[in-house]
């Protein structure tokens, strides 16, 4: 993880002018490309950091993207994106972490699950709301150091895939936040967080893609050195047909991954195209790694070879950062606006 932002791979959305790398949304979907072919585990702890730091990004003040951001670039810091709980993940809206007023102050109490990171993190970006039957309209997004009094990590997640990642739910209990590490004004925390979603689907694309890409090159190696009757089983069509069908699903995810980075770069509107990118990419991903075990066959099913870990870490990509489900609803509501 330090070696990573070392040599600049983690807080790459930090701007020049606040000390850091400031890479485009292209630019760190083909970082991201590369490192989720390693370890998709390790990759989404990466990127964790640009999915923390977004909201200062999209909802800081000058002085508090100079402190918070210049923070992170000038020091090794893992930061933790704080929005699902336990009954409130797709329903951002329906998030019951409550932010009372007192004087200058917020005090917030409540729990908030699924954190990447969560554990091990030196700051959060937390969402909250001031009345939880005002659903987005009460929603108020906060940063605050892990170590203020009252934050608690709770137990972490014993995961089916990637379980390189840190996952755990953080508990908030009477914890007290200065109105100056409020991020943007009171009710405004909905905006932000749809605001850092769409600026960071792009790159579940690409995570996704780094997970197939793998799983197609373990399964053309394998292919090519596994005998069946005599022959490598690269030589049967119904195996090319598999490799083949790969391939193209491959270079169709990346394809769409890219577009929306780069609409995300022009300033342009991409919640239509990042959702067909995520929701695509994804399902891929799951689609690939599960062929890349049917044609490893039997050895495919032991922990011995790569592709049974790729497709428990794959099934991941389907439900993170928005369930494939609401990225259809998504692209549903796009294509009756226009």
């Amino acid at each position: 993880m330090k070696k990573a932002w070392e040599i600049g791979l983690s807080s790459t959305c930090i701007p020049p002018e606040h000390g850091g790398v400031g890479l485009s949304a292209v630019d760190s979907c083909i970082a991201t490309e590369e490192l989720a072919w390693g370890c998709s585990g390790m990759a989404t702890s990466i990127m964790c950091n640009d999915l923390g730091l977004m909201p200062i990004v999209v909802g800081g003040t000058d002085e508090q993207k100079a402190e918070w951001l210049g923070a992170c670039a000038s020091d090794f810091k893992m930061i933790s994106f704080c929005l699902s709980e336990p009954d409130a993940g797709s329903d951002v809206a329906g998030i019951q972490l409550l932010a009372e007023k007192d004087g200058d102050d917020y005090v917030l109490n409540g729990t908030k699950a699924w954190i990447t990171n969560g554990g091990v993190a030196d700051l959060y970006t937390v969402f909250a709301t001031l009345d939880r039957s005002s659903r987005h309209k009460g929603i108020c997004a906060f940063v605050l150091p892990s170590d203020t009094p009252g934050v608690s990590p709770g137990k972490k997640e014993d995961k089916m895939g990637q379980r390189a990642s840190d996952t755990c739910p953080i508990h908030f209990d009477n914890v007290r936040v200065p109105a100056s590490q409020r991020l943007g004004q009171e009710g405004e925390g909905f905006k932000i967080a749809m605001r850092t979603l769409d600026r960071t689907r792009p790159p579940i694309g690409a995570l996704a893609t780094g997970i197939a890409r793998r799983a197609l090159d373990e399964s053309l190696a394998y292919a090519k050195e596994r005998k069946a009757f005599g022959f490598p089983i690269a030589g049967f069509q119904a195996v090319q047909f598999m490799l083949a069908d790969m391939a193209k699903d491959i270079e169709a995810g990346r394809l769409l991954t890219m577009q929306s980075a780069w609409m995300v770069d022009q300033g342009l509107r991409a919640a239509k195209v990042s959702s067909f990118a995520k929701c695509f990419a994804t399902d891929t991903a799951m689609r690939v790694t599960t062929d890349a075990v049917q044609i490893f066959g039997g050895n495919g099913y032991t922990k011995e070879y790569p592709v049974e870990k790729l497709m428990r870490d794959a099934k991941l990509m389907q439900i993170y950062e928005g369930t494939n489900q609401i990225q259809r609803l998504v692209i549903a509501r796009e294509l009756l606006k226009e």
